[in-house]
């Protein structure tokens, strides 16, 4: 049996469902990346690093230590390498410390990279400091060239005593496309 339903019963339907997802789509593009970065500030998961970190007078606190641990991911479409150069280290709070990860453009065209920080635990995120740190800049790099890449940071002596251990991993992106490469200087080969 074939039910009958008009044709402008149809197109109404049709209408309210289209103007749905297209509200559906601007509420997930333009609405929910600022609620959501939001929240991670309000309450610090999120894993987000803040940015470059001005260091003042720090006590190094040589009572106990911190293990760092250091971890690298490509994105899939990303054709480089990329690792860090020690997996981990033993920092004391407050002590600064220098970290490399290395880079190796397999391709035969010049790229730019980003990378984009992650750290976990999360309660660990506002007493880790970045003083250099190669995520603060784009990495353009020569096809077939490749480079070390400084991270220099702080362990805040003031990081709870039930962090033992802190994970930071970098994610590498390809954003060839989206730079306006003639302004940018080309990494030299280390």
């Amino acid at each position: 049996m074939k039910k009958n339903v008009p044709k402008s019963s149809m197109k109404e339907t049709l209408l309210k469902l289209s103007i749905g997802a297209v509200g559906m789509f601007l509420f997930a593009v333009f609405i929910m990346p600022p609620l959501y970065y939001a929240l991670c500030d309000l309450t610090g998961i999120g894993g987000k690093t803040a940015g470059r970190y001005e260091s003042e007078d720090i006590t190094i606190d040589t009572s106990r230590t911190v293990k760092v641990q250091f971890l690298t991911v490509n994105n899939g479409s990303m054709p480089w390498d990329f690792s860090p150069k020690v997996t981990e280290v033993i920092v004391h709070p407050g002590e600064a410390k220098e970290v490399a990860f290395y880079a190796k453009n397999r391709t035969s065209k010049d790229m730019v990279a980003q990378a984009v920080p992650n750290l976990t635990p999360f309660n660990a995120t506002k007493y880790f400091h970045k003083t250099e740190c190669f995520c603060f800049n784009e990495q353009p790099l020569d096809a077939w060239d490749e480079i070390d890449m400084p991270l220099v940071f702080i362990v805040d002596k003031d990081i709870p005593k039930s962090v033992n251990t802190i994970t930071l991993s970098y994610t590498l992106f390809d954003i060839t496309k989206t730079t306006n490469n003639a302004d940018l200087p080309v990494a030299q080969l280390n």
